[in-house]
């Protein structure tokens, strides 16, 4: 079932996304974004679904990140109205952070960028011990979205959270674990076994428990919603490093994959 970059697989109460790039990197499209979103809800709606592994399947790269200059082309009437409306990025980790059973992101490899913050907005991480994780926004001169930044402090607290996205490091194998990016690194031959264990386990508590529990988790978090001045701020701060000189060349440099000469300007 889905589509040839996204695959859909129902198990009893597990159903399993597979992000199906691999040429690519696993990059997240908007149309593989709004694909997320639209089978999550219709799985929230039916209740048949009780736990998500969302994974990137066989290859050695979970995600690369957001593919921030693909546009979505000869899509249906409903997808564009939506799309106006709203980021698709928004609304795959919308529809996931507010499943109402958990979500577990299956790392079966490197994970950087957006794709990190999709795992990150997963209930839990299992990651193969040979991973690669980072987020780089500041190596490209890019700002990173205030919503975002409040995923990564809400699970990974405001220490580690300054850590990671002002070094823009790599980091590799338990010291990923140890910065809080996966909560269980296993041996990848074990990956399968230890996620599905995981999500059967889920499965079969009690759906009304699980699904409250989840809930006021969730609440939780939201205590630390951000208000409309500050958001409106952190646009600006957005928008300026956008349209700055150093962007440009942050992305020259990255495809020339030579350090870059940033200006400040």
């Amino acid at each position: 079932m889905g589509t040839s970059e996204l695959l859909i697989e129902k198990n009893g109460y597990i159903a399993t996304l597979t992000i199906n790039r691999p040429d690519q990197k696993n990059i997240l499209t908007p149309e593989l974004l709004v694909e997320i979103h639209l089978t999550m809800e219709k799985w929230a709606a039916d209740d048949t679904v009780r736990a998500v592994v969302v994974t990137g399947g066989s290859s050695r790269v979970f995600s690369a990140g957001y593919d921030i200059g693909a546009i979505p082309v000869n899509v249906d009437p409903e997808i564009k109205e939506l799309l106006k409306k709203n980021n698709p990025f928004d609304l795959a980790l919308s529809s996931i952070r507010n499943f109402p059973y958990p979500v577990i992101a299956m790392l079966n490899g490197h994970v950087f960028g957006g794709g990190l913050n999709l795992a990150i907005a997963c209930d839990i991480r299992i990651g193969t011990d040979d991973i690669k994780a980072g987020m780089p926004p500041a190596k490209l001169g890019l700002v990173y979205p205030a919503a975002g930044l409040q995923q990564f402090v809400e699970v990974l607290g405001m220490a580690r959270t300054r850590e990671i996205f002002l070094t823009g490091k790599t980091y590799r194998g338990s010291k990923v674990k140890a910065m809080g990016l996966v909560d269980h690194l296993v041996q990848r031959g074990d990956l399968l076994q230890r996620t599905y264990d995981m999500a059967a386990e889920i499965a079969g508590n009690a759906p009304l428990a699980i699904k409250g529990i989840k809930k006021m988790l969730n609440m939780f978090g939201e205590r630390m919603t951000l208000d409309i001045a500050f958001l409106e701020e952190a646009e600006k701060l957005v928008a300026k490093a956008l349209n700055s000189e150093d962007i440009k060349e942050g992305r020259a440099a990255f495809l020339d994959k030579r350090k870059p000469v940033f200006k400040g300007r």
